[in-house]
């Protein structure tokens, strides 16, 4: 029987200890910064976790043909691709990124969307797993079967612009911005030049940093408290960001809270502040 994960992140010691295991897939996630204008992923001597493979996120597991990044493929191109990488019906994957918790939460996202579940993200990432010298290696191809992944698509954990205006009236649901508050607020300048400032009407903030300590997640119990401050009412969440990436990690949260009613806005706030006519409150 295959291994399964019980909950959405494992920590550096439960991966070492099933490093072996014939159907793990372990997936870096890193992708840098926005603000960052260094790609580490391509430098030769970039290390991983030992056995790992390099997940694209940027240039294959995304829509490079979208006018805004980040763009989620469809789910028989997601399929195909995570073939191609040796994905398999009985494979368990962990997600891990460079930066501790930053993009890894968005490939846990994107296979929960596609109807996969055996997945979670490794808590405090490549960070953690070094600095207890457990095994790494340097970033490498590797060549690998096919696999028979098979896509059961999940469209309520997505949400579209037409989805985001409509819901701006629904006292049902609560849309949650993981952006700085600056940018939030419109205090800070948009990474990007051709974004307007500001957020989303009737949005509220939650940067993503706050659900997090020293790159790994706060505790199940302060995570519950967070998310009941914002949300005493218990409505359904759109979790928003810049470009589809840390609103992942406040979903992630959400998850480990105990919460399932949440989706995610792929376009975000870049899409949301580079069309005209759409309601901004700064």
């Amino acid at each position: 029987m295959s291994l399964k994960v019980t909950k959405p992140i494992v920590s550096v010691n439960w991966l070492q200890k099933n490093l072996e295991n014939k159907n793990l897939i372990i997936l870096d996630c890193t992708i840098p910064k926005v603000t960052e204008k260094s790609n580490t992923h391509n430098s030769d001597e970039k290390l991983q976790v030992k056995g790992a493979l390099f997940f694209d996120i940027k240039n294959i597991f995304s829509d490079t043909t979208a006018p805004f990044p980040n763009t989620i493929l469809t789910p028989k191109e997601f399929e195909v691709k995570a073939q191609e990488i040796g994905v398999y019906k009985d494979s368990i994957i962990v997600c891990y990124d460079d930066l501790g918790i930053y993009s890894s939460p968005r490939v846990w996202w994107m296979f929960q969307l596609m109807g996969f579940t055996n997945v979670a993200v490794l808590d405090g990432g490549f960070p953690k797993w070094n600095e207890n010298k457990f095994p790494v290696e340097n970033q490498k191809k590797k060549d690998h079967l096919k696999g028979d992944f098979e896509v059961n698509y999940q469209p309520e954990k997505i949400k579209f612009k037409e989805d985001v205006l409509t819901a701006i009236k629904n006292k049902t649901i609560l849309i949650v911005d993981a952006r700085s508050k600056g940018r939030f607020n419109s205090a800070e300048p948009e990474p990007r030049n051709d974004v307007k400032g500001g957020h989303i009407p009737n949005s509220v903030s939650l940067p993503f940093n706050e659900v997090l300590e020293n790159g790994t997640f706060k505790t199940e119990a302060v995570l519950k408290e967070i998310f009941k401050k914002i949300n005493p009412k218990k409505k359904s969440f759109i979790f928003s960001c810049g470009t589809g990436i840390t609103a992942s990690v406040l979903a992630l949260g959400a998850e480990i809270s105990g919460i399932k009613n949440y989706a995610v806005y792929d376009g975000s706030w870049t899409e949301w502040g580079s069309i005209e006519n759409l309601p901004i409150e700064i």
